[in-house]
Protein backbone atom coordinates (compact mmCIF):
# COMPACT_ATOMS: atom_id res chain seq x y z
CA UNK A 1 0.00 0.00 0.00
CA UNK A 2 1.26 3.28 -0.92
CA UNK A 3 2.29 5.58 1.87
CA UNK A 4 0.08 8.93 1.76
CA UNK A 5 3.02 11.04 2.00
CA UNK A 6 5.01 9.41 -0.85
CA UNK A 7 5.23 11.10 -4.08
CA UNK A 8 2.98 10.40 -6.46
CA UNK A 9 5.00 8.71 -9.43
CA UNK A 10 8.12 8.66 -7.35
CA UNK A 11 10.24 5.30 -8.15
CA UNK A 12 7.02 3.95 -9.88
CA UNK A 13 7.99 0.60 -11.41
CA UNK A 14 8.53 0.06 -15.27
CA UNK A 15 5.25 -1.85 -15.47
CA UNK A 16 3.08 1.18 -13.49
CA UNK A 17 0.24 0.88 -16.80
CA UNK A 18 -0.12 -2.57 -16.44
CA UNK A 19 -0.39 -2.29 -12.56
CA UNK A 20 -3.20 0.35 -12.98
CA UNK A 21 -4.80 -1.43 -15.58
CA UNK A 22 -4.99 -4.40 -13.10
CA UNK A 23 -6.55 -2.45 -10.35
CA UNK A 24 -8.87 -0.75 -12.84
CA UNK A 25 -10.00 -4.38 -13.81
CA UNK A 26 -9.83 -5.50 -9.71
CA UNK A 27 -12.42 -2.36 -8.38
CA UNK A 28 -15.90 -2.92 -7.43
CA UNK A 29 -17.72 0.29 -7.86
CA UNK A 30 -20.64 -1.46 -5.74
CA UNK A 31 -18.09 -2.51 -2.98
CA UNK A 32 -19.25 -0.98 -0.04
CA UNK A 33 -22.76 -1.45 -1.15
CA UNK A 34 -22.02 -4.77 -0.77
CA UNK A 35 -22.12 -4.68 3.29
CA UNK A 36 -25.52 -4.77 4.50
CA UNK A 37 -24.94 -2.54 7.08
CA UNK A 38 -23.74 -0.16 4.94
CA UNK A 39 -26.98 -0.16 3.00
CA UNK A 40 -29.37 0.55 5.81
CA UNK A 41 -27.30 3.73 7.11
CA UNK A 42 -27.03 4.55 3.32
CA UNK A 43 -30.83 4.18 2.58
CA UNK A 44 -31.64 5.81 6.00
CA UNK A 45 -29.42 8.88 5.79
CA UNK A 46 -31.41 9.50 1.97
CA UNK A 47 -34.97 9.36 3.82
CA UNK A 48 -33.45 11.39 6.80
CA UNK A 49 -31.57 13.97 4.38
CA UNK A 50 -34.72 14.48 1.86
CA UNK A 51 -36.67 14.89 4.85
CA UNK A 52 -34.69 18.05 6.12
CA UNK A 53 -34.59 19.31 2.57
CA UNK A 54 -38.12 19.29 2.75
CA UNK A 55 -38.77 21.01 6.00
CA UNK A 56 -36.31 23.81 4.93
CA UNK A 57 -38.88 24.66 2.00
CA UNK A 58 -41.94 24.25 4.14
CA UNK A 59 -40.02 26.63 7.33
CA UNK A 60 -39.25 29.03 5.18
CA UNK A 61 -42.39 29.21 3.38
CA UNK A 62 -44.99 29.24 6.20
CA UNK A 63 -43.32 32.27 8.19
CA UNK A 64 -43.25 33.95 5.42
CA UNK A 65 -47.24 33.28 5.16
CA UNK A 66 -47.83 33.93 8.48
CA UNK A 67 -45.42 37.11 9.32
CA UNK A 68 -44.30 38.67 5.56
CA UNK A 69 -41.21 39.75 7.86
CA UNK A 70 -38.07 39.41 6.10
CA UNK A 71 -36.35 39.45 9.24
CA UNK A 72 -37.64 36.44 10.55
CA UNK A 73 -37.57 34.52 7.35
CA UNK A 74 -33.39 35.48 7.87
CA UNK A 75 -33.76 34.12 11.37
CA UNK A 76 -34.93 30.76 10.80
CA UNK A 77 -31.72 30.03 9.30
CA UNK A 78 -29.46 31.71 12.29
CA UNK A 79 -31.82 30.17 14.91
CA UNK A 80 -30.65 26.67 13.46
CA UNK A 81 -26.93 27.70 12.97
CA UNK A 82 -25.67 29.23 15.68
CA UNK A 83 -26.13 25.76 18.09
CA UNK A 84 -24.13 24.28 14.91
CA UNK A 85 -21.28 26.95 16.13
CA UNK A 86 -21.62 27.00 19.70
CA UNK A 87 -21.75 23.29 20.29
CA UNK A 88 -19.89 21.45 17.85
CA UNK A 89 -16.21 21.20 19.60
CA UNK A 90 -18.21 19.47 22.70
CA UNK A 91 -19.94 17.17 20.19
CA UNK A 92 -17.01 16.09 18.63
CA UNK A 93 -15.43 15.33 22.28
CA UNK A 94 -18.79 13.41 23.20
CA UNK A 95 -18.82 11.60 19.75
CA UNK A 96 -15.18 10.55 21.04
CA UNK A 97 -16.23 10.06 24.66
CA UNK A 98 -19.28 7.87 24.71
CA UNK A 99 -20.78 5.16 21.61
CA UNK A 100 -21.51 7.14 18.53
CA UNK A 101 -24.04 4.68 17.73
CA UNK A 102 -26.43 5.84 21.15
CA UNK A 103 -26.00 9.53 20.21
CA UNK A 104 -27.10 9.17 16.58
CA UNK A 105 -30.26 7.39 17.96
CA UNK A 106 -30.86 10.37 20.47
CA UNK A 107 -30.34 13.32 17.76
CA UNK A 108 -32.55 11.34 15.63
CA UNK A 109 -35.00 10.98 18.52
CA UNK A 110 -34.97 14.79 19.06
CA UNK A 111 -35.23 15.84 15.17
CA UNK A 112 -38.14 13.77 15.13
CA UNK A 113 -39.64 15.43 18.03
CA UNK A 114 -38.57 18.72 16.75
CA UNK A 115 -40.53 18.06 13.42
CA UNK A 116 -44.12 16.60 15.07
CA UNK A 117 -43.56 20.01 17.03
CA UNK A 118 -43.53 22.06 14.15
CA UNK A 119 -46.56 19.89 12.22
CA UNK A 120 -48.54 20.70 15.76
CA UNK A 121 -47.78 24.05 16.01
CA UNK A 122 -48.76 24.52 12.35
CA UNK A 123 -52.11 22.49 12.31
CA UNK A 124 -52.67 24.47 15.42
CA UNK A 125 -52.09 28.11 14.32
CA UNK A 126 -49.52 27.95 17.53
CA UNK A 127 -47.06 31.16 18.10
CA UNK A 128 -44.27 32.03 15.58
CA UNK A 129 -41.94 31.56 18.38
CA UNK A 130 -42.62 28.22 19.03
CA UNK A 131 -41.95 27.34 15.91
CA UNK A 132 -38.22 28.70 16.60
CA UNK A 133 -38.12 26.76 19.66
CA UNK A 134 -38.35 23.73 17.77
CA UNK A 135 -35.96 24.62 15.00
CA UNK A 136 -33.66 25.52 17.96
CA UNK A 137 -33.98 21.87 18.94
CA UNK A 138 -33.07 21.14 15.18
CA UNK A 139 -30.02 23.21 15.63
CA UNK A 140 -28.80 21.43 18.93
CA UNK A 141 -29.20 17.77 17.17
CA UNK A 142 -27.81 18.74 14.13
CA UNK A 143 -24.77 20.10 15.75
CA UNK A 144 -24.20 16.73 17.91
CA UNK A 145 -25.19 14.56 14.78
CA UNK A 146 -22.79 16.27 11.98
CA UNK A 147 -19.50 14.80 14.07
CA UNK A 148 -21.09 11.75 15.04
CA UNK A 149 -22.23 10.43 11.66
CA UNK A 150 -18.88 11.63 10.23
CA UNK A 151 -16.67 9.59 12.58
CA UNK A 152 -19.21 6.51 12.57
CA UNK A 153 -18.70 6.01 8.63
CA UNK A 154 -15.34 4.07 9.35
CA UNK A 155 -17.14 2.00 11.92
CA UNK A 156 -19.35 0.46 9.70
CA UNK A 157 -16.87 -0.36 6.52
CA UNK A 158 -13.40 -1.64 6.49
CA UNK A 159 -10.68 0.61 5.30
CA UNK A 160 -10.18 -0.42 1.69
CA UNK A 161 -13.99 0.79 1.35
CA UNK A 162 -14.49 3.59 2.70
CA UNK A 163 -13.64 5.80 0.24
CA UNK A 164 -16.29 3.72 -1.89
CA UNK A 165 -18.95 4.38 0.65
CA UNK A 166 -18.03 8.13 1.44
CA UNK A 167 -18.13 8.34 -2.65
CA UNK A 168 -22.17 6.59 -2.53
CA UNK A 169 -23.03 8.79 0.74
CA UNK A 170 -22.55 12.27 -0.78
CA UNK A 171 -24.33 11.16 -4.02
CA UNK A 172 -27.51 10.01 -1.80
CA UNK A 173 -26.90 13.47 -0.16
CA UNK A 174 -26.99 15.17 -3.57
CA UNK A 175 -29.67 13.27 -4.48
CA UNK A 176 -32.12 14.46 -1.54
CA UNK A 177 -30.96 18.12 -2.52
CA UNK A 178 -32.16 17.85 -6.09
CA UNK A 179 -35.62 15.99 -4.82
CA UNK A 180 -35.91 17.17 -1.15
CA UNK A 181 -37.13 20.85 -2.09
CA UNK A 182 -39.02 20.01 -5.43
CA UNK A 183 -41.07 17.14 -3.24
CA UNK A 184 -41.38 19.81 -0.19
CA UNK A 185 -43.07 22.45 -2.83
CA UNK A 186 -45.40 19.98 -4.36
CA UNK A 187 -46.94 18.72 -1.41
CA UNK A 188 -47.08 22.31 0.04
CA UNK A 189 -49.25 22.95 -3.07
CA UNK A 190 -51.34 19.77 -3.08
CA UNK A 191 -52.19 20.12 0.50
CA UNK A 192 -52.14 24.37 0.98
CA UNK A 193 -50.29 23.70 4.21
CA UNK A 194 -47.00 23.41 5.58
CA UNK A 195 -47.99 20.87 8.69
CA UNK A 196 -47.88 17.54 6.13
CA UNK A 197 -44.66 18.30 5.11
CA UNK A 198 -43.21 18.20 8.90
CA UNK A 199 -44.74 15.07 9.60
CA UNK A 200 -42.87 13.57 6.55
CA UNK A 201 -39.72 14.91 7.88
CA UNK A 202 -40.58 12.99 11.32
CA UNK A 203 -40.81 9.67 9.18
CA UNK A 204 -38.52 10.01 6.93
CA UNK A 205 -36.28 10.35 10.18
CA UNK A 206 -37.88 7.49 12.31
CA UNK A 207 -36.78 5.17 9.25
CA UNK A 208 -33.29 6.21 9.72
CA UNK A 209 -33.36 5.58 13.40
CA UNK A 210 -35.14 2.48 12.45
CA UNK A 211 -32.72 1.64 10.00
CA UNK A 212 -30.05 2.12 12.41
CA UNK A 213 -30.98 -0.35 14.59
CA UNK A 214 -29.80 -3.06 12.25
CA UNK A 215 -26.54 -1.40 11.10
CA UNK A 216 -23.75 -3.74 12.89
CA UNK A 217 -20.45 -1.41 13.35
CA UNK A 218 -16.88 -2.28 14.63
CA UNK A 219 -16.06 -1.93 18.17
CA UNK A 220 -14.87 1.82 18.86
CA UNK A 221 -12.18 3.13 20.86
CA UNK A 222 -12.94 5.42 23.24
CA UNK A 223 -11.26 8.43 24.60
CA UNK A 224 -10.93 8.85 28.39
CA UNK A 225 -10.31 12.15 28.59
CA UNK A 226 -12.25 14.59 30.93
CA UNK A 227 -14.00 17.25 29.46
CA UNK A 228 -11.40 20.27 29.35
CA UNK A 229 -10.15 22.83 27.31
CA UNK A 230 -7.68 20.91 26.02
CA UNK A 231 -9.47 17.85 25.22
CA UNK A 232 -12.14 19.72 23.28
CA UNK A 233 -9.34 22.03 21.30
CA UNK A 234 -7.24 18.61 20.62
CA UNK A 235 -9.48 18.51 17.30
CA UNK A 236 -8.26 22.01 16.74
CA UNK A 237 -4.22 21.04 17.49
CA UNK A 238 -4.72 17.31 15.83
CA UNK A 239 -5.49 19.19 12.24
CA UNK A 240 -3.16 21.67 12.64
CA UNK A 241 0.16 19.46 13.30
CA UNK A 242 -1.26 16.76 10.02
CA UNK A 243 -0.87 19.28 7.41
CA UNK A 244 -2.13 17.25 4.52
CA UNK A 245 -5.94 17.71 6.40
CA UNK A 246 -5.08 21.21 7.60
CA UNK A 247 -4.63 22.02 3.90
CA UNK A 248 -7.73 20.24 2.71
CA UNK A 249 -10.21 21.73 4.92
CA UNK A 250 -8.26 25.19 3.94
CA UNK A 251 -9.07 24.59 0.62
CA UNK A 252 -12.33 23.43 0.92
CA UNK A 253 -12.91 26.41 3.32
CA UNK A 254 -11.87 29.25 1.31
CA UNK A 255 -13.11 27.77 -1.97
CA UNK A 256 -16.94 27.75 -0.22
CA UNK A 257 -16.22 31.26 1.23
CA UNK A 258 -15.07 33.28 -1.79
CA UNK A 259 -16.37 30.97 -4.57
CA UNK A 260 -20.21 30.20 -3.57
CA UNK A 261 -22.80 32.23 -5.13
CA UNK A 262 -25.99 30.98 -4.18
CA UNK A 263 -27.16 33.60 -2.36
CA UNK A 264 -26.53 35.83 -5.71
CA UNK A 265 -28.53 33.72 -8.09
CA UNK A 266 -32.12 35.43 -7.54
CA UNK A 267 -30.47 39.05 -8.79
CA UNK A 268 -28.67 36.78 -11.79
CA UNK A 269 -32.67 35.36 -12.64
CA UNK A 270 -33.85 38.72 -12.77
CA UNK A 271 -34.54 40.40 -16.02
CA UNK A 272 -31.35 42.35 -15.89
CA UNK A 273 -29.06 39.97 -16.33
CA UNK A 274 -30.29 36.13 -17.71
CA UNK A 275 -34.02 36.86 -17.47
CA UNK A 276 -35.27 32.88 -16.66
CA UNK A 277 -37.43 33.86 -13.80
CA UNK A 278 -38.36 31.49 -11.12
CA UNK A 279 -38.23 28.41 -12.97
CA UNK A 280 -34.79 29.06 -14.42
CA UNK A 281 -33.95 30.26 -10.54
CA UNK A 282 -35.11 26.45 -9.86
CA UNK A 283 -32.60 25.20 -12.29
CA UNK A 284 -29.79 26.99 -11.30
CA UNK A 285 -30.30 25.97 -8.17
CA UNK A 286 -30.65 22.43 -9.23
CA UNK A 287 -27.31 22.44 -10.99
CA UNK A 288 -24.43 22.11 -8.96
CA UNK A 289 -26.08 19.24 -6.99
CA UNK A 290 -26.83 17.46 -10.13
CA UNK A 291 -23.41 18.11 -11.09
CA UNK A 292 -21.80 16.77 -7.79
CA UNK A 293 -24.41 13.57 -8.46
CA UNK A 294 -23.45 12.75 -11.47
CA UNK A 295 -19.65 12.85 -10.67
CA UNK A 296 -20.70 10.58 -7.32
CA UNK A 297 -21.40 7.99 -9.85
CA UNK A 298 -18.35 8.61 -12.21
CA UNK A 299 -15.83 8.59 -8.93
CA UNK A 300 -17.93 5.18 -7.85
CA UNK A 301 -16.96 3.14 -10.90
CA UNK A 302 -13.37 4.25 -10.92
CA UNK A 303 -11.05 2.86 -8.54
CA UNK A 304 -9.20 5.41 -5.15
CA UNK A 305 -7.45 7.69 -6.84
CA UNK A 306 -3.58 7.55 -7.09
CA UNK A 307 -2.60 11.39 -6.82
CA UNK A 308 -5.06 12.61 -4.40
CA UNK A 309 -3.18 15.87 -3.64
CA UNK A 310 -3.00 17.01 -7.36
CA UNK A 311 -6.15 16.05 -7.85
CA UNK A 312 -7.66 18.09 -4.65
CA UNK A 313 -5.83 21.47 -6.23
CA UNK A 314 -7.11 20.78 -9.74
CA UNK A 315 -10.76 20.22 -8.83
CA UNK A 316 -10.91 23.38 -7.07
CA UNK A 317 -8.99 25.19 -9.45
CA UNK A 318 -11.60 24.03 -11.74
CA UNK A 319 -14.56 24.78 -9.68
CA UNK A 320 -12.65 28.72 -9.40
CA UNK A 321 -12.78 29.09 -13.46
CA UNK A 322 -16.60 27.73 -13.52
CA UNK A 323 -18.04 30.08 -10.93
CA UNK A 324 -15.79 32.85 -13.25
CA UNK A 325 -17.39 31.43 -15.96
CA UNK A 326 -20.63 31.63 -14.54
CA UNK A 327 -19.99 35.43 -13.20
CA UNK A 328 -19.31 36.51 -16.85
CA UNK A 329 -22.00 34.12 -18.66
CA UNK A 330 -24.58 36.49 -20.59
CA UNK A 331 -26.01 33.14 -22.05
CA UNK A 332 -28.31 30.66 -19.76
CA UNK A 333 -26.85 27.38 -20.70
CA UNK A 334 -23.69 28.30 -20.42
CA UNK A 335 -24.61 29.33 -17.06
CA UNK A 336 -26.26 26.00 -15.90
CA UNK A 337 -23.31 24.27 -17.30
CA UNK A 338 -21.01 26.41 -15.35
CA UNK A 339 -22.53 25.35 -11.95
CA UNK A 340 -23.16 21.63 -12.94
CA UNK A 341 -19.42 21.84 -13.69
CA UNK A 342 -18.94 23.47 -9.94
CA UNK A 343 -21.10 20.63 -8.36
CA UNK A 344 -18.82 18.10 -10.10
CA UNK A 345 -15.73 19.68 -9.08
CA UNK A 346 -16.69 20.37 -5.63
CA UNK A 347 -18.12 16.68 -5.27
CA UNK A 348 -14.07 15.61 -6.06
CA UNK A 349 -13.23 17.96 -3.29
CA UNK A 350 -15.86 16.69 -0.90
CA UNK A 351 -15.02 13.31 -1.39
CA UNK A 352 -10.77 13.43 -1.11
CA UNK A 353 -11.35 15.89 1.74
CA UNK A 354 -14.06 13.72 3.57
CA UNK A 355 -11.67 10.31 3.14
CA UNK A 356 -8.78 11.93 3.35
CA UNK A 357 -10.05 13.35 7.44
CA UNK A 358 -10.96 10.01 8.38
CA UNK A 359 -8.48 8.07 7.33
CA UNK A 360 -5.61 10.07 8.88
CA UNK A 361 -7.24 10.21 12.19
CA UNK A 362 -7.51 7.79 15.07
CA UNK A 363 -10.66 6.43 16.01
CA UNK A 364 -10.23 7.84 18.98
CA UNK A 365 -10.09 11.58 17.94
CA UNK A 366 -12.58 11.32 15.07
CA UNK A 367 -15.55 13.01 16.71
CA UNK A 368 -13.66 16.14 17.39
CA UNK A 369 -11.15 16.36 14.24
CA UNK A 370 -14.96 15.84 12.44
CA UNK A 371 -16.17 18.75 14.68
CA UNK A 372 -13.24 21.23 12.99
CA UNK A 373 -14.08 19.77 9.63
CA UNK A 374 -17.75 20.45 9.88
CA UNK A 375 -17.09 24.01 11.95
CA UNK A 376 -14.70 25.33 9.41
CA UNK A 377 -17.29 24.46 6.47
CA UNK A 378 -20.09 25.41 8.30
CA UNK A 379 -18.82 28.76 9.33
CA UNK A 380 -17.49 29.53 5.94
CA UNK A 381 -20.90 28.56 3.93
CA UNK A 382 -22.56 31.18 6.02
CA UNK A 383 -20.14 33.87 6.05
CA UNK A 384 -20.07 33.19 2.06
CA UNK A 385 -23.24 34.09 1.74
CA UNK A 386 -23.05 37.33 3.24
CA UNK A 387 -19.44 37.66 1.76
CA UNK A 388 -21.16 37.27 -1.56
CA UNK A 389 -23.77 40.09 -0.59
CA UNK A 390 -21.38 42.44 0.93
CA UNK A 391 -19.25 42.42 -2.14
CA UNK A 392 -22.22 42.85 -4.49
CA UNK A 393 -23.61 45.74 -3.14
CA UNK A 394 -20.25 46.77 -2.66
CA UNK A 395 -19.29 46.82 -6.60
CA UNK A 396 -21.96 44.69 -8.59
CA UNK A 397 -23.13 40.85 -8.28
CA UNK A 398 -20.96 39.93 -11.99
CA UNK A 399 -18.05 41.22 -9.84
CA UNK A 400 -18.77 39.71 -6.70
CA UNK A 401 -18.37 36.11 -8.59
CA UNK A 402 -15.96 37.27 -10.78
CA UNK A 403 -13.26 37.64 -7.73
CA UNK A 404 -14.40 35.43 -5.79
CA UNK A 405 -13.53 32.71 -8.30
CA UNK A 406 -10.41 34.61 -8.64
CA UNK A 407 -9.53 34.49 -5.28
CA UNK A 408 -10.07 30.74 -4.96
CA UNK A 409 -7.38 29.90 -7.56
CA UNK A 410 -4.71 32.15 -5.47
CA UNK A 411 -5.79 30.19 -2.36
CA UNK A 412 -4.85 26.94 -4.45
CA UNK A 413 -1.59 28.54 -5.08
CA UNK A 414 -0.94 29.96 -1.78
CA UNK A 415 -2.09 26.36 -0.32
CA UNK A 416 0.30 24.59 -2.76
CA UNK A 417 2.91 26.65 -2.11
CA UNK A 418 2.47 26.44 1.84
CA UNK A 419 1.33 22.94 2.18
CA UNK A 420 3.93 20.79 0.06
CA UNK A 421 2.57 17.49 1.53
CA UNK A 422 -0.79 17.94 -0.22
CA UNK A 423 1.09 18.09 -3.35
CA UNK A 424 3.10 15.27 -2.57
CA UNK A 425 0.26 13.42 -1.54
CA UNK A 426 -0.63 9.62 -3.52
CA UNK A 427 -3.40 7.22 -3.01
CA UNK A 428 -6.47 8.08 -1.11
CA UNK A 429 -6.96 4.71 0.70
CA UNK A 430 -3.20 5.46 1.76
CA UNK A 431 -2.03 3.88 5.14
CA UNK A 432 -2.73 7.22 7.99
CA UNK A 433 0.32 8.71 9.75
CA UNK A 434 0.10 10.43 13.22
CA UNK A 435 1.59 13.95 13.21
CA UNK A 436 4.71 14.45 15.10
CA UNK A 437 4.32 15.19 18.78
CA UNK A 438 0.73 13.52 18.98
CA UNK A 439 0.52 9.31 19.83
CA UNK A 440 -1.03 7.24 17.07
CA UNK A 441 -4.35 6.70 19.69
CA UNK A 442 -4.77 10.24 20.59
CA UNK A 443 -5.19 10.71 24.44
CA UNK A 444 -5.63 7.40 27.02
CA UNK A 445 -8.05 5.58 25.06
CA UNK A 446 -9.69 1.91 25.73
CA UNK A 447 -11.74 -0.33 23.81
CA UNK A 448 -15.50 0.10 24.06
Amino acid sequence: MTNPSEAPGSDESADSSEATAYAQALHDPWSALRIAGFRRYLAGNVFAALGMQMQTVAVGWEVWERTHDALLLGLVGLVQFLPVITLLLPAGHAADRFPRKRILFCCLALLVSSSLGLALISVTGGHIRWMFACLLLTGIARAFQQPTKASFLPQIVPRERFNNAVTWSTGGFHLASVLGPAVGGLVIAAAGRAAIVYALDAAATLIFLLLLLGVPARPQVLSTSEVSVRTLLAGLRFVYHTKTILAAITLDMFAVLLGGATMLFPIFASPEMLDVGPTGLGWMRAAPAIGALSMSFALAYRPPIRRAGPTLLWSVVGFGVAMIVFGLSRWFPLSLAALFLSGALDNISVVIRHTLVQMQTPDAMRGRVSAVNSLFIGASNELGGFESGLVARLTSPVISVVLGGIGTLIVVGLSALAWPEIRRYGRLDGTPEAPAGLPAGGEGTEAS
